[in-house]
């Protein structure tokens, strides 16, 4: 968890107007491993997600969960396009972690 908020501050420092919402959380795991994941609640639209990395041996991509709604989602023109702000910086956000999780794999073989 440690390494995970140390990339989520140096990520914050690129100045992403959006990388406020991120927080790192334990994750369920087995054993006594430190893991963590990242999770958030979108500004425009209330919906949680989390941020996670593959669960492929030796996989270095990390992928998005949107937690289910109970209700619909209507959003106007301004709030799409915060929307799409917010996917973006999400994007932005697990190319960042790929390549971090790729430079620590080659560090640490």
């Amino acid at each position: 968890m440690t390494t995970l908020q140390s990339w989520i501050e140096d990520f914050r420092a690129l100045g992403y107007d959006d990388a406020g919402i991120l927080r790192v959380i334990p994750q369920d795991a087995d054993g006594d491993s430190d893991t963590g994941l990242i999770a958030a609640q979108l500004r425009s639209v209330s919906t949680t997600f989390y941020v996670a990395p593959d669960t492929e041996p030796d996989a270095t991509g990390w992928t998005v969960t949107f937690e289910p709604r109970e209700t619909a989602a209507p959003l106007g023109s301004a709030r799409v396009l915060a929307l799409s702000g917010e996917l973006a910086m999400l994007s932005a956000l697990c190319a960042f972690l790929q390549a971090r999780a790729e430079a620590f794999l080659a560090s640490h073989p």
